[in-house]
């Protein structure tokens, strides 16, 4: 998460809503069986890994385009 928020910070992104999704139970409403489990707009971005500053800077930006 501490990756997520500095990203999002560095980017300029200040309505961003970040959660932490923690748990089994929790990764499995999404349909994966790891965490983490990093979602972006309700979409599993990434499975089972802690993605890197450049994946998170390429998710965020990703998300901010297609909202126009």
């Amino acid at each position: 998460m501490a990756i997520t928020q500095e990203v999002v910070h560095a980017l300029g992104v200040t309505d961003a809503e970040l959660v932490l999704v923690e748990g089994f139970p929790k990764a499995m409403t999404y349909g994966v069986m790891s965490t983490p489990t990093p979602v972006v707009d309700g979409k599993v971005a990434v499975s089972g890994k802690v993605p890197s500053r450049a994946e998170v800077g390429a998710l965020v930006t990703t998300a901010l385009a297609a909202q126009g």
